[in-house]
């Protein structure tokens, strides 16, 4: 049994679980941090792509992304599979419906699967491989929704100058910048041909620092151990008596009296063996389909008829192009037409980069033909450490959907050898799709998943007007596509497995007004404290509660700070 009774234990070491225990500690509250997945850093939690290795070759990434996605429904067919060799074992398909490993699922309909949608089970979560993308929400679009039948919009649970205030906290805690990669000559180029083309383009918002000295080359992207960051330093393991951090330790469930929660049953994965935690508070963000498993696997869902519902998930449109020559051949001279105050003076330093390294390539050139000798002449005009380019189109009313156009890794779109990487640029869209009671994501007792869990079975369809709108999406996608060059072969236009984008979200759904009303569409209060419970919030992308089309992080960090105050004013009273 534990000898020590922390004030509050936190289930989850994503960024929002780091939030509330930076806030907290920073009270003089003492906080057990608990997660399922080993810890894959010194430092807790840091982005694995900050290795020098995939900061000069991006694409080596995708294996490690691959590797730390453990995919949530997999869909199992009866099918027989007829070449199988006859000896082999069989069985009846019309007695076994199907069986059950390893997160396969004879429940889960194909159809309505979100067959992409993964968990990342490592100390920082998804954080350690995320994009860094830390869009705000838009007011009209995102915090913003009139469902169908309805007067009028619903009231977003958080007033816009409280989310204001919890935004520009959550970005300082991320080192939101726009800026690292402006000195880009590819970033400066692909914005100057959109925006010629009629397209709003900006910088894409990242969480990310741009090193110094003779590692300017290089950055540091932000992740779990960025949000720990203070004084002392929590991200260090040991750097103060007020924070614990158990790495392969699996929370359960959460045993409670109706009312508060009194205990949660942990289990060491290296031991396997089972204890009982005791805190005066809890803080479950362990991600948007692993937070209400818990709570289903600790009976709340017989208090809460919302959880898991109101899923929803982004469709997303997906292609790479090759940068056509002549913008290529003409880097220099459209870098020195671009006239924005914001990019001038980046995109004439850009362009003297581009005519020096030319002329450099050219004179290796001219020396060979005159020598016969073979040295090597890049045929690019793009210095090798030219950063690469992050744009975004921001999403709004009149084009419901978050556009980023960018190089970085994924699960997808990795490029083969052959083709220098300097040259392509992805293009990302991303679709929104509203709260529905029908989508939900389903948890049954009698199968469990990889981590002894009731399994998690998903209902999700869009609405023929948000399949209608994906198609724009795409056409839009398109339309920016032809101005930068060709597609990349294997990467044309296409719609991404659903559930890719790894943005799921409302499955713990925040509301507002009075308890006994809220309680029956939403889980949370604004303040993520569950319904119902004195001593008990939540954390993560499940509370976004009208569906997003741009990247949800720094929204749900921004609700942690806020939810981070409202455990701090009741501590006190908790026993």
């Amino acid at each position: 049994m534990p000898e020590e009774t922390p004030d509050v234990i936190i289930i989850g070491s994503g960024p929002v679980g780091c939030s509330f225990a930076r806030d907290l500690v920073d009270a003089g509250k003492s906080v057990l941090m608990i997660d399922a997945g080993p810890q894959h850093s010194v430092r807790y939690g840091e982005h694995l792509k900050n290795a020098f290795l995939y900061q000069r070759n991006i694409d080596q990434f995708v294996s490690v992304i691959r590797g730390n996605l453990t995919p949530l429904s997999v869909a199992t067919r009866n099918d027989p599979t007829v070449t199988l060799d006859p000896s082999a074992y069989r069985y009846d398909t019309s007695e076994y419906s199907g069986f059950q490993l390893n997160n396969q699922n004879p429940l889960q309909r194909e159809n309505e699967n979100l067959g992409a949608c993964a968990a990342t089970y490592v100390v920082g979560g998804m954080a350690t491989h995320w994009t860094c993308a830390v869009p705000r929400f838009d007011l009209d679009l995102e915090r913003t929704w009139k469902p169908a039948g309805a007067a009028g919009p619903q009231e977003y649970p958080i007033n816009s100058a409280d989310m204001d205030a919890a935004y520009t906290a959550a970005e300082q805690r991320l080192k939101r910048t726009t800026t690292a990669f402006k000195d880009s000559a590819r970033h400066q180029l692909v914005k100057k041909v959109l925006r010629d083309a009629g397209f709003d383009v900006k910088d894409l918002p990242l969480a990310v620092e741009r090193r110094t000295g003779k590692a300017g080359e290089f950055v540091t992207w932000s992740a779990a151990d960025t949000v720990l960051r203070g004084d002392p330093d929590l991200a260090v393991p040991g750097a103060s008596g007020l924070f614990k951090l158990m790495p392969e330790h699996q929370c359960l469930k959460l045993e409670h009296d109706g009312r508060r929660i009194t205990g949660a049953v942990v289990r060491d994965l290296k031991t396997m063996e089972e204890s009982l935690y005791r805190a005066k508070a809890y803080v479950v963000a362990c991600g948007a389909v692993p937070t209400p498993q818990l709570l289903y696997a600790s009976g709340l869902h017989e208090r809460l008829p919302a959880l898991g519902r109101y899923l929803t998930e982004q469709p997303m449109a997906f292609c790479q192009v090759v940068l056509r020559q002549p913008l290529v051949e003409g880097a220099a001279d459209l870098l020195r037409t671009v006239e924005d105050p914001e990019d001038r003076d980046y995109a004439r330093r850009a362009a003297q980069r581009v005519t020096d390294y030319r002329a450099k390539q050219q004179k290796i050139v001219r020396r060979n033909q005159g020598q016969y000798v073979q040295q090597a002449a890049d045929p690019l005009p793009f210095r090798k450490d030219d950063p690469d380019p992050n744009l975004y189109i921001a999403a709004s009313t009149a084009r419901p959907w978050h556009c980023q156009i960018h190089r970085d890794a994924f699960s997808y779109g990795a490029v083969p050898p052959s083709i220098d990487t300097r040259l392509i640029v992805d293009l990302r869209w991303f679709g929104i799709s509203r709260p529905r009671h029908s989508n939900w994501v389903e948890f049954d007792d009698t199968m469990k998943d990889t981590f002894d869990m009731p399994q998690a079975t998903f209902h999700f369809k869009l609405t023929d007007a948000e399949r209608a709108e994906a198609g724009r999406m795409m056409a839009d996608m398109q339309k920016v596509a032809a101005q930068l060059g060709g597609y990349m072969p294997g990467s044309e236009p296409q719609f991404l497995t659903p559930g890719l984008p790894l943005h799921v979200a409302g499955t713990t759904r925040m509301g507002s007004g009075e308890e006994k009303e809220a309680v029956r569409t939403s889980v949370v209060n604004p303040d993520s404290q569950v319904w119902g419970f004195d001593n008990l919030w939540l954390g993560g992308n499940g509370l976004h509660p009208f569906g997003n089309a741009g990247n949800p992080t720094l929204t749900s960090v921004a609700m942690a700070v806020r939810a981070a105050k409202d455990i701090l004013s009741k501590l006190p009273r908790t026993k």
